[in-house]
């Protein structure tokens, strides 16, 4: 019998949990992909880190009850994980010295087509992921992870018909490409919004970090992206303003099917200082929760989401801040997401 108020079993599933596949409503894909992060690499050890970090959150939450119910599982070793870490390594070896030197030359057009290919070969893998649940009634969450290991989530999400996505982000992932890499952590939603026309709108909270060229790409979707700056919700909300009412304002122009894709960086650095490209500012983690929680109790369904650029600090004897939040946000996602 599984007592939910017990310790975790060593080599249990995520949360400590007992869960199947089958017999499970949200079902996880680790995607240990860190090829093209531009600051700082270490996202590919994101999905382990969670997974440990999840054996210590307690079961019943606050607002949603006993969410473990309804089942979550999550595959991180399966010889489709084991597939993308192999690409992982792959690419790395080739992209940190274009990473270093602050971008491509035309020196390096084999290595960029081959990180690129590679890329294109770990959408293929997580977009199968998503699409297969999908089809079988569940909810597929995709944990990287850089950034780019969301596009495969989305176009899997948009497959089923009309969908919205919800991004929180200290950026705005709108370069046509970046450092030479079109399959960039920092280009995924330009590729969403450009190659996924099931995607009718775009939302974006917490943006604070941003290039010309991105915020005027974001202009040419006219209302297919609504931007809400980190900058101008703090001036609102020193002004008077409620937050929720921000939240619920904000997830207006979403359609009744959502996609959720969070970078960790959306949340304030100190909940997360290892990540990729930490940015201050940015939401604190009830902030987080709350607007996870308004896309919910507005009727709207999320039918898949993505957690991505959770990096461990590099001192294993340390506890693991990132990941603790990481798994606590994931926890918060799956209630937020559940039946």
């Amino acid at each position: 019998m599984f007592d939910p108020d017990a310790a975790a079993s060593p080599g249990s599933g995520v949360f400590g949990l007992p869960s199947t596949r089958e017999g499970s409503r949200v079902v996880l894909l680790a995607c240990p992909y860190d090829a093209t992060t531009s600051y700082r690499p270490g996202t590919a050890d994101g999905p382990s880190a969670i997974l440990r970090a999840s054996h210590q959150v307690d079961l019943h939450d606050g607002r949603y009850g006993p969410i473990h119910e309804q089942g979550i599982w999550m595959d991180n070793e399966s010889s489709a994980v084991e597939r993308i870490r192999s690409l992982s390594v792959r690419a790395s070896i080739r992209s940190r010295a274009i990473v270093e030197r602050g971008g491509a030359t035309a020196e390096d057009r084999a290595d960029l087509d081959d990180i690129d290919a590679t890329g294109t070969r770990v959408e293929e893998i997580v977009r199968g992921f998503a699409s297969s649940a999908l089809r079988e009634g569940k909810v597929p969450g995709v944990i990287g992870g850089e950034h780019a290991v969301s596009l495969g989530a989305i176009r899997a999400s948009a497959e089923g018909g009309e969908v919205g996505v919800l991004q929180v982000d200290a950026h705005m992932d709108f370069r046509e490409s970046f450092e030479g890499f079109r399959w960039s952590h920092a280009s995924v939603m330009y590729n969403a919004m450009t190659t996924t026309p099931g995607v009718a709108v775009i939302v974006q909270v917490g943006i604070r970090d941003f290039g010309a060229s991105e915020a005027a790409f974001g202009q040419s979707l006219g209302e297919r992206c609504r931007t809400h700056f980190d900058e101008d919700w703090k001036d609102r909300l020193a002004s008077g303003e409620r937050y929720l009412d921000l939240c619920r304002r904000a997830i207006e122009p979403l359609p009744g099917r959502v996609h959720v894709s969070f970078d960790i960086d959306g949340l304030d650095p100190c909940l997360c200082p290892h990540t990729g490209t930490p940015v201050p500012g940015g939401l604190s983690f009830h902030e987080a929760v709350t607007l996870l929680h308004a896309v919910r109790e507005s009727g709207r369904r999320i039918v898949g989401f993505d957690l991505v650029e959770v990096a461990p600090g590099p001192d294993p004897a340390e506890p693991d801040w990132d990941a603790n939040v990481g798994a606590r946000l994931l926890y918060k996602m799956c209630g937020a997401a559940g039946a």
